[in-house]
């Protein structure tokens, strides 16, 4: 039931994570495997491809490469029958997915993509950077709509995303890698508070919490982490004041 965002610059293996959690790696992607990953007490190694599928979800940053109809029901039908679910439970599984998307409006293919692997009621649903082409209104429309998922299910949320302030609005866990490895990972106000040492590796920090946290620095403002534009103008009032 965790919302956890994952972001980091370029090539620092955000992605690579993602595909260690949904069984990619190692079952497509050749190479060097150390240590273990577990999803549900199941080791991905040992695990199947299809049994890890049936754990967890994944949307694609290409969307397109996702997509296998055009039509949205028939999108959502696919993994219901490659998945041999009952004829019985599927009507109620359609229906059920595309309440969730509510209308088409926002993010039209992102959120039939979302909707065609909430059907198969994954314990965990991986999204690399899902709103990559989306405008701030289509974004926040999609993270809305994986938010409320996550806390009407109890699924667990992993999203990769380079929209940090986005990202920290969400998310109950921020996890920032670096070369391939983790260099934070806490609350977001936790993470946030080192917004030197992140824009050192690379991560865009909003300026909001860049600026607060300067004056936290300098003994001007000693209040939460700041994460956005009207957070900084309600902490700048009381400092000014």
């Amino acid at each position: 039931g965790c919302f956890v965002g994952i972001t980091g610059a370029a090539g620092s293996g955000k992605s690579t994570l993602t595909y260690a959690i949904n069984g990619i790696i190692p079952h497509c992607y050749p190479g060097d495997f150390y240590g273990s990953v577990t999803v549900e007490g199941l080791d991905t190694v040992d695990a199947s491809l299809t049994d890890l599928s049936r754990l967890v979800g994944s949307v694609c940053q290409d969307i397109d490469s996702q997509m296998v109809s055009t039509v949205v029901e028939d999108e959502i039908l696919y993994g219901l029958e490659n998945f041999a679910v009952p004829r019985e439970e599927i009507p109620a599984r359609v229906d059920e997915a595309l309440d969730t998307i509510d209308s088409l409006s926002g993010g039209q293919k992102q959120k039939v993509a979302v909707a065609s692997v909430l059907a198969l009621h994954p314990k965990v649903l991986v999204l690399d950077e899902p709103t990559a082409e989306l405008d701030p209104a289509s974004s926040v429309t999609v993270f809305d709509l994986l938010a409320r998922y996550a806390r009407e299910h109890g699924t667990t949320i992993v999203v990769v995303e380079q929209k940090i302030a986005l990202l920290s609005d969400y998310a109950d866990m921020l996890v920032i890698v670096d070369e391939g490895r983790i260099r934070f990972a806490d609350t977001p106000d936790a993470v946030l508070a080192h917004s030197e040492e992140l824009l050192a590796l690379g991560v865009n920090v909003p300026r909001s919490t860049t600026l607060m946290n300067a004056l936290s620095a300098q003994g001007l403002y000693a209040g939460p982490t700041v994460r956005n534009v009207a957070g900084a103008a309600v902490a700048l009032k009381e400092v000014l004041a």
